[in-house]
């Protein structure tokens, strides 16, 4: 399932909508300029290995299409080992929601409802929430018994997420299987009262599912918001640094799972995620708020963060009303322009780096490598009694 391509034809097999496409890999960009045209432009070019945002390209004419193939498939390569690309329909301003599911070795699989996931950043979830605004008990039923049988076409035996594109006259489409836990997964937690990490273990165990789907219920609201080392009004610029002030938020219903402290350092090797704000309320009005003073309350000094544009989101009428699409972020910031003198600095910084690291290199000589792996490989008198 962690081949987008495969898990397509799977799916459909399981007779669950998928998005139109090509879903087979394209071999050159002549040929995926024809695909394109085909299927009728705009179109999505994909990884098959993709994820995270990488490996995905959106293309509005032959021009996009062809150089689009080219960069994408060269980034599925590098940061995949795997370049093969395919086409879909690009669907305009759908929502994001995906399904939870957990299965066992003895063949029984439930689902825990869905996630909100729309609001994204370069195709990457900043705000997430369960349930779905969008959603309701028919249609979850319908999402969830979809997932399931995706997951059961698979053979599947852990928790997983099962995500689809949802158009405006609620019609999902299969999108792609996460084949782990996934960040988002404490708003499910909160608002099942079912804890994900022991329900994985006891499956990795050979338990069975000590729920039935009937056992399953939803009471309230979750909110989750993922604080990120980025400048979100300079083009999500990482900000790497260290932490020099640091106090998270508290208070009932309020949950910061956090891998920082004051004095750690962020570094610009890894993934920018410091931490991911939960919060749960009676109903999403509730959650809203106390997500709102959550986020007021969050003091981290020494980076840049996301916490200012996750306050206007959570301040909007549009989110506080549930019209939401993966566009919307785009037209949060449609007014913001980004703050060239930051693009500069940093530029500077990583030109600075780069040159460092090139010195350090450098001065390594062939003949000081020999002599320092001989040290390495010779054992210290002491280990010989010598």
């Amino acid at each position: 399932m962690g081949d987008k391509i495969a898990s397509k034809k799977l799916a459909g097999e399981a007779k669950v909508n998928t998005i139109p496409g090509w879903n087979d890999a394209i071999e050159s960009a002549e040929r995926a300029v024809e695909i394109a045209r085909g299927i009728g432009y705009p179109v999505m070019i994909k990884a098959s290995a993709g994820g995270g945002g990488k490996g995905l390209r959106v293309a509005w004419n032959d021009k996009d299409a062809f150089e689009g193939f080219t960069s994408c498939r060269n980034e599925a390569k590098a940061s995949f080992g795997d370049d093969r690309v395919f086409i879909e329909k690009y669907v305009e301003e759908p929502r994001h929601i995906e399904i939870q599911v957990l299965a066992d070795a003895h063949g029984h699989i439930v689902h825990l409802g869905e996630r909100e996931c729309s609001i994204q950043r370069r195709h990457q979830k900043l705000v997430e929430e369960c349930p779905s605004p969008f959603v309701d008990a028919a249609m979850r039923e319908r999402m969830g018994l979809a997932a399931c049988r995706v997951a059961r076409a698979a053979g599947y035996v852990n928790a997983g997420t099962v995500e689809f594109l949802v158009d405006a006259e609620r019609n999902f489409f299969f999108l792609e299987m996460n084949t782990r836990l996934q960040v988002e997964h404490p708003v499910t937690e909160m608002v099942t009262g079912l804890d994900l990490v022991a329900e994985q273990l006891r499956i990795a165990a050979g338990a069975p599912l000590a729920h039935r789907q009937s056992d399953v219920t939803w009471r309230g609201w979750s909110i989750e918001c993922r604080i990120n080392a980025e400048d979100p009004f300079a083009g999500w610029l990482p900000s790497p640094g260290t932490i020099t002030g640091l106090r998270a938020p508290s208070g009932p219903w309020v949950r910061d799972d956090g891998g920082v402290y004051e004095g750690a350092t962020i570094s610009r090797f890894y993934d920018t995620l410091i931490s991911k704000l939960i919060v749960w309320g009676a109903d999403r009005a509730a959650a809203c708020e106390r997500m709102a003073r959550a986020l007021a309350e969050y003091r981290l000094v020494g980076v840049r963060t996301t916490i200012p544009i996750l306050e206007r989101i959570v301040a909007h009428p549009d989110f506080r009303a549930g019209r939401l699409s993966t566009a919307f972020l785009d037209r949060l910031l449609a007014g913001v322009q980004p703050n060239e003198a930051r693009h500069r600095d940093v530029a500077v910084v990583a030109a600075v780096l780069a040159e460092y690291e090139r010195g350090r290199a450098a001065a390594v000589t062939p003949a000081a490598t020999a002599r320092d792996a001989t040290a390495w490989r010779r054992p210290p008198a002491s280990w010989t009694g010598r």
